[in-house]
């Protein structure tokens, strides 16, 4: 796959198959993902790849309680005002973050990423990032997600067995699966309305009104 089309087209594949995840493509999905850089290249990470169907269906309540809890904290009143005011954008990723909550235990395989010695955790994301990337060039669609650890940490650790007295913490959870819709490039503001050129506040002299690539 083109490099491009993989940046380009990575996005949240919360809507899934249960269908198993070949054997093959998980050990290339995990051996990417160890290859990206690291803080002072210490790797001090951890993925808990999990496919077994009754450890899944467990984490699954958990979820569901999770996102219950942050539409109910964060996210109180989102909905209604994307419905209030015709956000389609909004509603339509709150409708999928349901459907993922009420069918996670269908998922084929949930990598769930570790660290320590990592102050704010963020050591481990070209990691996730990497695994994302070749789970999208193997056609498997993924979803970064941080409610299991806000919400349910002490519990998912419990699980699984995480020596957390050795300082390990979960900082992200990775669904894994082959997508029920279809792989597209994500709408987004132009660059020029988000990047700032040498000082803040300060739009660079160039605009990119349309993708730089596209199928």
């Amino acid at each position: 796959m083109d490099t491009f089309e993989a940046l380009y087209t990575t996005r949240a594949m919360r809507r899934v198959k249960p269908d198993p995840i070949p054997e093959d493509v998980v050990k290339r999905i995990l051996d990417a993902a160890i290859r990206a850089p690291s803080p002072g290249n210490a790797q001090q990470w951890r993925f808990v790849a999990v496919m077994d169907r009754n450890v899944v269906g467990e984490l699954a309540a958990l979820y569901a309680a999770s996102w219950d809890q942050l539409q109910k904290t964060l996210y109180a009143g989102k909905r209604e005002r994307a419905e209030a005011s015709g956000d389609e954008v909004t509603q339509r990723v709150l409708s999928s973050a349901d459907w993922l909550a009420a069918n996670f235990s269908q998922v084929p395989m949930v990598v769930l990423a570790y660290v320590r010695n990592d102050p704010d955790g963020s050591g481990i994301y070209p990691a996730v990032w990497n695994l994302m990337l070749a789970a999208r060039a193997q056609g498997v669609g993924t979803t970064l997600t941080t409610v299991l650890h806000h919400f349910a940490a002490d519990e998912v650790n419990e699980l699984i067995g995480v020596p957390t007295e050795r300082g390990w913490r979960n900082v992200a959870a990775v669904t894994c699966g082959y997508p029920l819709g279809n792989w597209g490039v994500a709408g987004r503001p132009p660059v020029e309305q988000v990047v700032y050129v040498d000082h803040w506040g300060e739009p660079p002299a160039w605009s990119v009104p349309e993708p730089l690539w596209s199928y």
